[in-house]
């Protein structure tokens, strides 16, 4: 049984390593803005996904702008946004195919 802090967590690690996926020279600002989330809190969880080795952060020391960095996703990583990603779709489909049974059962309700 998952905890609904753990799956929290869970899809913010989903979410943080597909926008790094999409996008390795995104901004932790950038980031934090697209997900909703405090520029200390992405960078919180940045840290936790580069400690557990999913996510290698390189900096480009001859780029003129010194606070560029990409982020990019270890073999580790990769594999294990995979196997978030069909935990994600998993629980997306389940929470859809409840929304719908409600949807039904309201549509004859007001019938």
């Amino acid at each position: 049984m998952t905890t609904r802090r753990s799956t929290i967590n869970e899809d913010t690690h989903f979410w943080t390593l597909k926008l790094l996926q999409e996008r390795p020279g995104i901004t932790q600002r950038a980031l934090a803005k697209e997900m909703g989330m405090s520029l200390s809190g992405i960078n919180y969880c940045i840290s936790a996904l580069a400690e557990k080795g999913w996510v290698k952060m390189g900096n480009f020391s001859k780029n003129p702008d010194k606070l560029s960095y990409a982020y990019l996703l270890t073999p580790t990583g990769l594999a294990e946004k995979a196997v978030l990603t069909r935990r994600f779709l998993q629980r997306k489909m389940a929470e859809y195919e409840k929304l719908r049974e409600e949807i039904e059962a309201l549509q004859l309700e007001a019938d």
